[in-house]
């Protein structure tokens, strides 16, 4: 029987955009099918599953968290048959992201999860979704993935705006909580900043005038809320809202990329 009060949803809510930035930029190239849409909505039930599996090893009273985890495991497992029925070479992906996972579930047994590793790990995890989505619709049906060298070269560059925006907000929000008094950690997250610009507006450049502007202002505001915020303390509320700001106007510069 689960325990009185056993939580149901994981309390970190900043990784529900971690989740969805990849997945809306893998639909803007792969396009919107409903095996993609299956695949979308099991990447992210697979995140609060995994959040109950390590809160088990994690945290004392593990009964408490054994209702969450059949709850998004059960749903998870049924999409998963789903999509590999449909895609047999998903068996692969499916073996690389349990290998992932195994990290994650080391680093949690350490009691070591906030590690900058384990972050790392996690939004490869991420990040991978974004030509995996495009994978999907190209119909192969069999044991190999269709060849990714025939992927449109608007798939990698999506794929490193996802990274970009990632690796840059996962630093920014260390640098404004965990690394607060760490100064270089500050200045690197905000020198991240500055390259993600430069990069993400050179990859743009081919996909015409709106979508380099709107990559601009995109990344442009990552940068300068990098520079300006975290003068003082802020709630992580606050902190949230810039990063979903700044997420958003990534996606819209990426469909503006994708069109």
């Amino acid at each position: 029987m689960a325990a009185k009060g056993a939580p149901v949803f994981p309390p970190q809510h900043g990784a529900w955009a971690f989740l969805g930035l990849p997945i809306i930029l893998g639909a803007m190239v792969g396009g919107v099918t409903p095996l993609s849409v299956l695949l979308g909505i099991g990447f992210i039930v697979a995140y609060p599953a995994s959040y109950f599996a390590i809160a088990i090893l994690r945290y004392p009273r593990p009964q408490r968290f054994r209702k969450g985890l059949w709850i998004w495991g059960s749903t998870g497992a049924v999409i998963a048959v789903l999509l590999i029925a449909a895609r047999p070479w998903l068996l692969w992906v499916g073996l690389v992201y349990a290998i992932a996972f195994a990290v994650n579930l080391a680093f949690a047994r350490a009691h070591n999860e906030r590690s900058l590793l384990n972050d790392a790990v996690f939004i490869l995890e991420c990040v991978a979704i974004v030509p995996i989505m495009w994978a999907i619709n190209a119909g192969t049906t069999d044991l190999v993935p269709p060849p990714f060298v025939d992927a449109p070269t608007t798939l990698w560059t999506l794929t490193a705006f996802a990274a970009l925006a990632l690796v840059g907000s996962t630093m920014h929000v260390r640098s404004l909580i965990r690394e607060r008094s760490n100064p270089r950690f500050r200045m690197l997250s905000q020198v991240f900043a500055g390259v993600s610009l430069i990069t993400s507006v050179a990859l743009a450049y081919p996909y015409g005038m709106w979508a380099l502007l709107c990559t601009a202002v995109a990344f442009g505001f990552l940068l300068v809320r990098s520079l300006l915020l975290g003068r003082r303390p802020m709630k992580p509320g606050i902190i949230g809202v810039f990063e979903l700001v700044g997420f958003i106007l990534v996606a819209i510069a990426g469909g503006l990329c994708a069109v």
